[in-house]
Protein backbone atom coordinates (compact mmCIF):
# COMPACT_ATOMS: atom_id res chain seq x y z
CA UNK A 1 0.00 0.00 0.00
CA UNK A 2 1.48 3.41 -0.88
CA UNK A 3 2.08 5.19 2.37
CA UNK A 4 1.85 8.89 -0.22
CA UNK A 5 5.45 10.20 0.73
CA UNK A 6 7.13 11.39 -2.26
CA UNK A 7 10.83 10.33 -2.97
CA UNK A 8 13.09 13.16 -2.33
CA UNK A 9 14.86 13.85 -5.56
CA UNK A 10 18.33 14.53 -6.08
CA UNK A 11 19.75 17.14 -7.10
CA UNK A 12 21.06 16.16 -10.55
CA UNK A 13 16.89 14.76 -11.24
CA UNK A 14 15.99 17.77 -9.99
CA UNK A 15 17.70 19.93 -12.20
CA UNK A 16 16.65 17.51 -15.23
CA UNK A 17 13.22 17.84 -13.55
CA UNK A 18 13.69 22.00 -13.69
CA UNK A 19 14.69 21.55 -17.60
CA UNK A 20 11.89 19.57 -18.54
CA UNK A 21 9.29 21.67 -17.16
CA UNK A 22 11.03 25.15 -18.54
CA UNK A 23 11.34 23.44 -22.03
CA UNK A 24 7.73 22.22 -22.24
CA UNK A 25 6.63 26.12 -21.07
CA UNK A 26 9.39 27.29 -23.55
CA UNK A 27 7.67 25.47 -26.26
CA UNK A 28 4.56 26.98 -25.66
CA UNK A 29 5.36 30.70 -25.48
CA UNK A 30 8.15 33.06 -25.67
CA UNK A 31 10.98 32.40 -23.04
CA UNK A 32 10.78 36.20 -21.85
CA UNK A 33 6.80 35.72 -20.89
CA UNK A 34 7.57 32.64 -18.92
CA UNK A 35 8.28 33.24 -15.09
CA UNK A 36 10.32 31.78 -12.54
CA UNK A 37 7.38 31.46 -10.47
CA UNK A 38 5.67 29.40 -13.71
CA UNK A 39 8.36 27.25 -13.95
CA UNK A 40 8.33 26.91 -9.88
CA UNK A 41 4.70 25.94 -9.39
CA UNK A 42 4.60 23.81 -12.53
CA UNK A 43 7.32 21.82 -11.31
CA UNK A 44 5.63 21.49 -7.66
CA UNK A 45 8.42 23.57 -5.81
CA UNK A 46 8.93 27.04 -4.02
CA UNK A 47 10.49 29.76 -6.33
CA UNK A 48 14.04 30.03 -3.65
CA UNK A 49 14.13 26.32 -4.58
CA UNK A 50 14.62 26.89 -8.26
CA UNK A 51 16.95 29.47 -7.32
CA UNK A 52 19.09 26.56 -5.47
CA UNK A 53 19.53 24.56 -8.84
CA UNK A 54 19.55 27.53 -11.36
CA UNK A 55 21.11 30.94 -10.37
CA UNK A 56 18.41 32.45 -12.65
CA UNK A 57 16.12 32.32 -15.69
CA UNK A 58 18.92 33.16 -18.04
CA UNK A 59 20.78 29.57 -17.02
CA UNK A 60 17.53 27.58 -16.98
CA UNK A 61 16.78 28.79 -20.41
CA UNK A 62 20.29 28.10 -21.59
CA UNK A 63 20.30 23.88 -19.85
CA UNK A 64 16.58 23.97 -21.57
CA UNK A 65 17.92 25.16 -25.06
CA UNK A 66 20.83 22.26 -24.16
CA UNK A 67 18.50 19.71 -24.53
CA UNK A 68 16.33 20.97 -27.10
CA UNK A 69 19.45 21.48 -29.57
CA UNK A 70 20.39 18.23 -28.56
CA UNK A 71 16.84 16.56 -29.98
CA UNK A 72 17.25 19.13 -32.98
CA UNK A 73 20.84 17.52 -34.24
CA UNK A 74 19.45 14.08 -33.46
CA UNK A 75 16.45 15.03 -35.91
CA UNK A 76 18.95 15.16 -38.73
CA UNK A 77 20.42 11.56 -38.45
CA UNK A 78 19.25 9.91 -41.29
CA UNK A 79 20.06 5.57 -42.28
CA UNK A 80 22.13 6.53 -45.42
CA UNK A 81 19.85 3.73 -47.27
CA UNK A 82 17.64 4.29 -50.59
CA UNK A 83 17.70 7.62 -52.68
CA UNK A 84 18.60 10.87 -51.75
CA UNK A 85 15.59 12.95 -52.23
CA UNK A 86 13.75 10.62 -49.64
CA UNK A 87 16.03 10.40 -47.06
CA UNK A 88 15.84 14.47 -47.08
CA UNK A 89 12.12 14.57 -47.17
CA UNK A 90 12.19 12.07 -43.91
CA UNK A 91 14.62 14.53 -42.23
CA UNK A 92 12.85 17.69 -42.94
CA UNK A 93 10.02 16.05 -41.94
CA UNK A 94 11.34 15.34 -38.73
CA UNK A 95 12.91 18.55 -39.04
CA UNK A 96 9.43 20.34 -39.14
CA UNK A 97 8.23 17.85 -35.95
CA UNK A 98 10.30 19.89 -34.07
CA UNK A 99 9.50 23.08 -35.15
CA UNK A 100 5.65 22.30 -34.56
CA UNK A 101 6.36 21.05 -30.97
CA UNK A 102 8.54 24.13 -30.12
CA UNK A 103 7.09 27.06 -31.78
CA UNK A 104 7.56 29.59 -29.71
CA UNK A 105 10.70 28.48 -28.25
CA UNK A 106 12.17 28.00 -31.69
CA UNK A 107 11.20 31.18 -32.95
CA UNK A 108 12.41 33.38 -29.78
CA UNK A 109 16.11 31.73 -30.25
CA UNK A 110 15.66 32.32 -34.17
CA UNK A 111 14.74 36.19 -33.67
CA UNK A 112 16.12 36.93 -30.13
CA UNK A 113 15.33 35.77 -26.93
CA UNK A 114 16.36 36.10 -23.32
CA UNK A 115 19.74 33.72 -24.18
CA UNK A 116 20.41 35.07 -27.34
CA UNK A 117 23.97 36.47 -28.42
CA UNK A 118 25.44 34.97 -25.15
CA UNK A 119 28.69 32.75 -26.39
CA UNK A 120 26.76 29.82 -24.86
CA UNK A 121 23.62 30.35 -26.98
CA UNK A 122 26.15 30.90 -30.00
CA UNK A 123 27.77 27.77 -29.35
CA UNK A 124 24.40 25.76 -28.92
CA UNK A 125 22.83 26.86 -32.47
CA UNK A 126 26.46 26.32 -33.84
CA UNK A 127 26.70 22.93 -32.73
CA UNK A 128 22.80 22.02 -34.49
CA UNK A 129 24.06 23.95 -37.67
CA UNK A 130 27.42 21.80 -37.91
CA UNK A 131 26.09 18.89 -36.98
CA UNK A 132 22.84 19.00 -39.84
CA UNK A 133 26.27 20.06 -42.24
CA UNK A 134 27.96 16.66 -41.28
CA UNK A 135 24.77 14.42 -41.49
CA UNK A 136 24.04 16.12 -45.12
CA UNK A 137 27.47 15.78 -46.30
CA UNK A 138 27.43 11.60 -45.16
CA UNK A 139 24.45 11.44 -47.43
CA UNK A 140 26.32 12.92 -50.14
CA UNK A 141 28.83 10.10 -49.00
CA UNK A 142 31.79 13.40 -48.93
CA UNK A 143 34.07 13.85 -46.47
CA UNK A 144 35.94 16.84 -47.22
CA UNK A 145 33.59 19.54 -49.27
CA UNK A 146 34.74 21.38 -51.89
CA UNK A 147 34.01 25.10 -50.82
CA UNK A 148 31.20 25.19 -53.64
CA UNK A 149 29.41 22.61 -51.88
CA UNK A 150 30.08 23.81 -48.67
CA UNK A 151 28.14 26.88 -49.43
CA UNK A 152 25.22 24.89 -50.79
CA UNK A 153 25.00 22.82 -48.07
CA UNK A 154 25.11 25.81 -45.51
CA UNK A 155 23.09 27.86 -47.66
CA UNK A 156 20.42 25.44 -47.37
CA UNK A 157 20.40 25.26 -43.66
CA UNK A 158 19.94 28.70 -43.44
CA UNK A 159 17.31 28.38 -45.91
CA UNK A 160 15.38 25.57 -43.84
CA UNK A 161 15.62 27.83 -40.82
CA UNK A 162 14.03 30.42 -42.66
CA UNK A 163 11.46 28.94 -43.62
CA UNK A 164 10.53 27.51 -40.26
CA UNK A 165 10.20 31.20 -38.62
CA UNK A 166 7.55 32.16 -42.06
CA UNK A 167 6.06 28.86 -41.50
CA UNK A 168 5.11 29.85 -37.84
CA UNK A 169 3.99 33.31 -38.36
CA UNK A 170 0.48 31.99 -39.35
CA UNK A 171 1.46 29.41 -41.09
CA UNK A 172 -0.06 30.08 -44.09
CA UNK A 173 1.45 27.54 -46.19
CA UNK A 174 0.86 24.00 -45.89
CA UNK A 175 3.85 22.06 -43.81
CA UNK A 176 4.08 18.89 -45.78
CA UNK A 177 4.41 21.73 -49.19
CA UNK A 178 7.03 23.21 -47.58
CA UNK A 179 8.70 20.33 -46.44
CA UNK A 180 8.97 19.11 -50.21
CA UNK A 181 9.79 22.37 -51.22
CA UNK A 182 12.74 23.11 -49.10
CA UNK A 183 14.19 18.84 -50.63
CA UNK A 184 13.70 20.83 -54.40
CA UNK A 185 15.52 23.70 -52.75
CA UNK A 186 18.54 21.28 -52.53
CA UNK A 187 18.43 20.27 -55.90
CA UNK A 188 18.05 23.36 -57.12
CA UNK A 189 21.06 25.05 -55.39
CA UNK A 190 23.31 22.29 -55.98
CA UNK A 191 21.81 22.49 -59.76
CA UNK A 192 22.83 26.18 -59.95
CA UNK A 193 26.09 25.25 -58.65
CA UNK A 194 26.72 22.25 -60.89
CA UNK A 195 26.56 24.98 -63.91
CA UNK A 196 29.37 27.16 -62.95
CA UNK A 197 31.54 23.84 -61.52
CA UNK A 198 32.78 20.56 -62.60
CA UNK A 199 32.99 18.95 -59.91
CA UNK A 200 29.44 20.07 -58.45
CA UNK A 201 28.44 18.54 -61.98
CA UNK A 202 30.03 15.22 -61.21
CA UNK A 203 28.49 15.10 -57.53
CA UNK A 204 24.81 16.28 -58.85
CA UNK A 205 25.09 13.20 -61.72
CA UNK A 206 25.32 10.87 -59.10
CA UNK A 207 22.86 12.53 -56.24
CA UNK A 208 19.85 11.78 -59.18
CA UNK A 209 21.21 8.59 -60.51
CA UNK A 210 19.32 6.25 -58.34
CA UNK A 211 16.28 8.52 -57.78
CA UNK A 212 13.30 6.94 -58.53
CA UNK A 213 10.52 8.46 -61.24
CA UNK A 214 7.96 9.03 -58.43
CA UNK A 215 11.20 10.70 -56.01
CA UNK A 216 10.94 14.20 -54.79
CA UNK A 217 13.99 15.02 -57.30
CA UNK A 218 12.35 13.45 -60.34
CA UNK A 219 8.77 15.19 -59.62
CA UNK A 220 11.08 18.39 -59.44
CA UNK A 221 12.51 17.77 -62.95
CA UNK A 222 9.32 17.36 -64.20
CA UNK A 223 7.83 20.44 -62.85
CA UNK A 224 10.34 22.72 -64.46
CA UNK A 225 10.28 20.91 -67.67
CA UNK A 226 6.48 21.67 -67.82
CA UNK A 227 7.25 24.99 -66.96
CA UNK A 228 10.17 25.31 -70.34
CA UNK A 229 7.39 23.78 -72.33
Amino acid sequence: MSTGVRRRLGVEERRQQLIGVALELFSRRSPDEVSIDEIASAAGISRPLVYHYFPGKLSLYEAALKRASEDLAGRFAEPQEGPLGARLLRVMRRFFDFVDEHGPGFAALMRGGPAVGSSATNALIDSVRQAAYEQILAHLDVTEAPARLELVVRSWISLAESTALIWLDGRRIPRAELEVQLVHDFAALAAVSAAQDEEMSTLLKRMVKDEPGDGPFADLAVRLLALAG
